[in-house]
């Protein structure tokens, strides 16, 4: 983890000494995750080129203020978030629409999967996942996306959404409520035991 940050701290001294080369490498080393995150936000494949190209161009006009007080993607993450969440609240729209890559959505049968029905519940609960999700208001929806899809640490959270940890904490109990209360009033199945 030390030789990855290391190597992203050259790659932007290279960058700010104008070695377009340098950039690049950022670019190919993250884009693959940016565009993971994109898809949590939006099954359209335009917007989510688009989202990313405005990341990556913000981060590049921004170079000079990554400080390596962080990872370097936890510092594109945050651009890419504020991004994704600005362009869809320009266009009206709520954001997450999908949570699962769409194109791997049953085409690919989980590689624990037994048996072909094991590959339809899967697309089954990744469409109940995304249908629960597109009902929560959106900071419920950031929160959740961030610390269940991506993983992150709650530090990381507030840093990406600029709230402190308290909060984080709390957004995540209420939307871990909600999301636990939309599922059993649009999926009722799901309660019973």
């Amino acid at each position: 983890m030390d030789s990855a940050r290391s190597l992203d701290s050259t790659l932007v001294q290279q960058t700010l000494s104008g070695d377009a080369a340098a950039f690049e490498e950022l670019v190919e080393r993250y884009q693959g995750r940016l565009f993971a995150l994109a898809r949590h936000y939006t099954r359209n494949a335009v917007d989510i080129e688009d989202m990313v190209q405005d990341t990556f161009l913000k981060a590049y006009r921004r170079l000079e203020s990554f400080d390596n007080r962080s990872s370097f993607y936890t510092w594109i993450y945050r651009i890419a978030t504020n991004t994704i969440l600005d362009v869809l609240k320009r266009r009206g729209r709520s954001p997450i629409r999908a949570v699962e890559d769409p194109e791997v959505i049953g085409e690919v049968a989980p590689v624990d999967a037994p048996t072909p029905t094991a590959a339809l519940e899967a697309a089954e609960l990744s469409e109940v996942t995304r249908k629960v999700l597109d009902e929560l208001p959106d900071i419920f929806k950031a929160v959740l996306v961030m610390r269940e899809f991506d993983g992150l640490a709650y530090q990381e959270i507030a840093d990406n959404l600029g709230i402190s940890i308290g909060t984080v904490e709390s957004r995540l109990f209420r939307a871990r409520a909600r999301f636990k209360d939309k599922l059993l009033t649009l999926f009722p199945e799901y309660g019973e035991h």
